[in-house]
């Protein structure tokens, strides 16, 4: 990053599940591997299990879909697949590394080293441009992408010196995939990526996400209440009340491009 892009960034204001093996027909080798995880909360004297035995495999290269209405547990159990959070109970591994036992300094690694995020709301720096967002991830990474190839894949090669302000929704969402891709992660997650676009820019940024799977390999999951988003995976997972409901593997993928809602 450049010393001006440093310098306005500093002068910002401020129970189904998956059976235990080492591959799945089709696919990779495994890369996430949840097993009896929990999650509990308190409110006071109000206990909430957000998480209540969750077993779930992810595999490498392959794109899930995680559908659950609102309070279903997916975002609990995205975040602590990613290290940003941790478990009551139970253990997930990221390719043999138990999470749950890990140190703060090991998840620090693990999400720096491993993991890309993509949230619903793209946590730009209004004072950099969609390049210098980018580097900020790439200056601290060990196996970085130029933040041009990054953009370039997101679809935004015309865009890298605009400002967040100079930006629509969706193209600030995919500077935010871009950023998050440009470390090179072995898996991407995304919480609701789309929920806050229309139907024709929710779909751009699903484009986007789609290629960066089928190009790069990376391992994508992505939670939504959207069902139709799930026609677009190699696998779609339900959860409800803190379970797994069901786990269903998708014959036939259909393309971003073809969907609508």
């Amino acid at each position: 990053m450049t010393e001006g892009a440093r310098a306005r960034m500093n002068a910002e204001p401020g129970q189904g599940g998956d059976p235990v093996g080492t591959s799945r027909p089709g696919a990779g080798s495994i890369v996430f591997e949840a097993r009896g995880l929990t999650k509990t909360y308190r409110m006071g004297e109000v206990r909430i299990e957000a998480l209540r035995g969750v077993d779930l495999t992810l595999y490498e290269g392959e794109l899930v879909v995680m559908l659950g209405a609102s309070g279903s547990g997916k975002s609990t159990l995205l975040n602590i697949m990613g290290g940003l959070d941790t478990a009551t109970s139970g253990t997930v591994c990221y390719r043999g590394q138990d999470l749950t036992r890990a140190s703060q300094a090991a998840l620090t690694a693990f999400r720096r080293d491993h993991v890309g995020f993509v949230f619903q709301f793209y946590n730009l720096i209004a004072s950099l441009t969609a390049r210098e967002n980018v580097e900020i991830v790439t200056d601290i990474s060990p196996h970085p992408m130029p933040a041009e190839r990054a953009l370039e894949l997101v679809g935004l090669a015309d865009r890298m010196d605009h400002f967040p302000s100079q930006m629509s929704g969706g193209e600030q969402q995919r500077v935010a995939i871009a950023r998050a891709i440009a470390k090179q992660p072995a898996v991407l997650l995304c919480d609701e990526p789309t929920g806050a676009l229309d139907s024709r820019t929710g779909i751009r940024v699903l484009e986007a996400l789609e290629q960066i799977n089928r190009e790069l390999r990376t391992t994508v999951a992505i939670i939504t209440h959207n069902a139709m988003i799930g026609e677009m995976a190699d696998r779609v997972v339900r959860l409800r009340d803190g379970l797994v409901e069901s786990v269903m593997d998708n014959a036939h993928r259909r393309t971003a491009s073809e969907m609508s809602w």
